[in-house]
């Protein structure tokens, strides 16, 4: 009878649970639902976002630009989603004196407190001492908000360009 019915209003007749007792059918178009699923499909592997690690290298003796220009680079990871590796490197006598790169790197996990957060404390790796951060927002997320905010700069530059194109076409009209 279901055969019939299907055949009738020109549909396909799929096997949904073929294992239950009684099976369950159903009756739909089987290409518009394969091309359907394959769209969602497609749609979920282009909002898939990998969370990538980033490095950010510096000495124990670093000055206070170069310092806020790697934070402010840190800070641009983090935003994006990313997690961020912060390695100090020591050289020479600077090896005997782990506990100021700890202090380094503990002032570095708090100036970036507001994006994100220090996965461990700060341990040492041979030469270098190195700590991770984590975003505080996930990489989908940090993509959503950017792609919100270039469609808003999109439309206002088209606002824009409309305001200025008609008082130019207003004042055209009226010369003639």
């Amino acid at each position: 009878m279901a055969l019939r019915l299907a055949q009738e209003a020109d549909l396909d007749l799929v096997e949904v649970s073929p294992n239950s007792t009684p099976p369950v059918a159903k009756i739909m178009d089987y290409g518009k639902f394969k091309y359907e699923a394959a769209q969602k499909a497609k749609e979920a592997r282009r909002n898939q976002a990998n969370t990538v690690l980033k490095e950010v290298r510096f000495r124990l003796k670093i000055d206070d630009h170069d310092y806020t220009t790697k934070l402010k680079r840190a800070i641009g990871f983090l935003e994006s989603g990313d997690k961020v590796k912060a390695i100090i490197q020591f050289r020479g006598r600077e090896q005997s004196r782990p506990e100021m790169g700890a202090k380094l790197l503990q002032k570095f996990a708090e100036d970036v407190a507001e994006f994100g957060n220090a996965e461990n404390r700060p341990k040492l790796d041979g030469r270098n001492m190195v700590m991770i951060i984590a975003p505080v927002k996930n990489k989908s997320e940090a993509k959503a908000q950017q792609n919100a905010r270039r469609n808003e700069q999109k439309q206002a530059a088209r606002a824009a360009k409309n305001a200025a194109a008609t008082p130019a076409a207003e004042s055209n009209t009226k010369e003639n």
